[in-house]
């Protein structure tokens, strides 16, 4: 699959997830709610390499990445971004996390020592102007309290997590660890942690027999999880994560050209400005010099 066609699959299906998301709140915990998220997601990525006879026997220290894979990206950025909300608007959330940009930029800086061209800071800096603008009416009205400090504060460390989490995951490609397994076992370990936490936490393990929940669990664990992890790790092998983590910003987008489609939400000055921002910042990153379909390192 071309980078192109990556890019797309992975920003198409998170961008719907936001919408779906919404189906998984009410009777189940977040924590829990991720943890059989990634628990299926995983029985599935297993399944399928059984499937394909791809080999899933690999090497303790092998183990020990896949653990800091799901730690990382499938486990306490989750985690983080759900504890945030308790504290924080939607809003405020994903503009804070959409700094998972500037810190992919710094990260690959220092594991990977990549040149990072000054195109990519101005299409970040667009991007994130994007979603604040996206997001202006609510952010604005925001009272700068200990309390919103300190969701604002979890959900930047959750962006770090995520950020990490790709740096993991572009460490374990560049060692011939294949993105497939190395997915399936880093969701099964992020299942695991997710419900060593809701289990400290007291956190009840309920189910919500809806066909809502049971219908929303199921997209986001097969193509919100298998299919656009999948996808974006590839990405992130090929052209590097201050690159592909430009994805983050167009998740947002996409849900609210979906809300004005399907809910009837009336687009506004700031979201028309947002989106052209972010589109912009987006063509500046990935059309400055076009991803090919090799595999490369994004570095110039």
């Amino acid at each position: 699959m071309s980078n192109l066609a990556l890019y797309v699959v992975t920003v198409a299906i998170w961008g719907s997830s936001w919408l779906v998301i919404n189906f998984q709140l009410g009777v189940v915990a977040p924590e829990v709610s991720i943890a059989y998220r990634f628990a299926i997601a995983a029985g599935l990525l297993f399944a399928w390499c059984l499937v394909r006879r791809r080999p899933l026997g690999f090497t303790r220290h092998d183990h020990l990445r896949f653990v800091l894979l799901g730690t990382l990206l499938f486990g306490f950025n989750y985690v983080a971004a759900y504890v945030a909300q308790m504290y924080i608007i939607s809003a405020l959330n994903a503009v804070v996390f959409s700094s998972m940009m500037w810190l992919n930029v710094i990260n690959s800086r220092l594991f990977f020592g990549t040149r990072i061209a000054v195109h990519l800071w101005l299409g970040a800096l667009l991007g994130m102007g994007g979603i604040l603008a996206l997001f202006w009416p609510e952010v604005s009205e925001l009272a700068w309290t200990d309390r919103t400090l300190l969701g604002a504060g979890i959900s930047l460390a959750g962006a770090l997590s995520a950020s990490l989490g790709n740096i993991a995951s572009k460490a374990a490609q560049e060692r011939g660890l294949p993105v497939l397994q190395s997915n399936a076992w880093g969701m099964f370990y992020g299942a695991v942690l997710t419900a060593a936490v809701a289990l400290a936490r007291g956190v009840p393990f309920n189910f919500d027999g809806s066909v809502a929940y049971v219908g929303s669990l199921l997209y986001l664990a097969l193509f919100g999880s298998a299919f656009a992890f999948g996808a974006y790790l590839q990405l992130v092998g090929r052209i590097g994560p201050h690159q592909a983590g430009y994805a983050v910003v167009l998740f947002p987008v996409v849900a609210v050209v979906l809300s004005i489609m399907l809910e009837g939400l009336s687009p506004r000055t700031h979201t028309v400005v947002g989106v052209v921002l972010v589109l912009i910042g987006n063509l500046v990153i990935l059309g400055w010099r076009r991803p090919r379909a090799g595999r490369g390192d994004g570095r110039p």
